[in-house]
Order: C-alpha cells, then sequence, then structure tokens
C-alpha cells in the first residue's frame, strides 16, 4: 500500500462516529470567550480526532508531559481568533491537553471548538503524522 492510499484510508475510512457542538458560530464563540478568556481558539467542522496507539510507557510519558493521546485533524476552519488559518482551510493539532463536553479540545496553545459530525479514530503516532 502507497503512503498516498493509507493516508486516504486513514482520513476517509470508517471511524467511531462523534458529535460535536450543535450550536450557531457565535454562541460558541460566546461561550469559549467565556471558558477561555486568553487562548485562541478555532472552530472547525468535518474534524476526526485520532487517538493515539502508545504502549504504557509511552502513554505514561505523555501523561507526565500534561498531555492527553489526542491530536485532531479538521478539513474545514470556520473561525480563527488569531486569523492564523483562512475559513475552509485545514489543520492538525498537536496533542491535547483537555478534552471537554466532546466538542472543546484544548492544546497548548489553542482551543478548538468542534461542531457537527466527527469521528474519533485509532493510529499510530508517526501513521497520522505521516499523512500531513
Amino acid at each position: 500500500m502507497t503512503d498516498l492510499s493509507s493516508s486516504s484510508e486513514l482520513l476517509d475510512g470508517p471511524g467511531e462516529p462523534r458529535q460535536g457542538a450543535m450550536d450557531t458560530d457565535e454562541q460558541l464563540i460566546e461561550l469559549v470567550r467565556a471558558l477561555y478568556p486568553y487562548k485562541p481558539y478555532c472552530l472547525v467542522k468535518d474534524w476526526t480526532i485520532f487517538k493515539v496507539d502508545v504502549t504504557e510507557d509511552e502513554l505514561n510519558k505523555i501523561h507526565t508531559a500534561g498531555h492527553l493521546p489526542l491530536i485532531l485533524f479538521a478539513r474545514d476552519v470556520r473561525f480563527d481568533s488569531e486569523r492564523r488559518f483562512d475559513v475552509g482551510d485545514f489543520v492538525r493539532s498537536t496533542m491535547s491537553i483537555s478534552f471537554e463536553d466532546g466538542f472543546l479540545f484544548e492544546t497548548r496553545n489553542s482551543v478548538y471548538v468542534l461542531i457537527g459530525d466527527g469521528h474519533e479514530k485509532t493510529a499510530s503516532l508517526s501513521t497520522i503524522m505521516s499523512i500531513f
């Protein structure tokens, strides 16, 4: 299997369906500003949360660093408070530090607000990093 076909399969293949926020963009912006007043945020659609498949030792190192073994990929940026991304861009996050209410995905530098339908999939870190 080529890298391109494995990348496509990872992104487009089956995953566990997940539901993000269903509120309006304006309501979500108000919420994220209230909960994370000093942190940049990004509203995204068409998203996948990757659970990084790690060993017990690797998991302990990830937790020791203050992270969760989760990485977000979204195909559709709706709004970015810092204008790092244009509307319609894709984005891949770093590992999360928290994941609240099924739609607030926080990293050290940003909060991603997951809107609408998404998926959860499991893959190795090297596989996840190789497709972006």
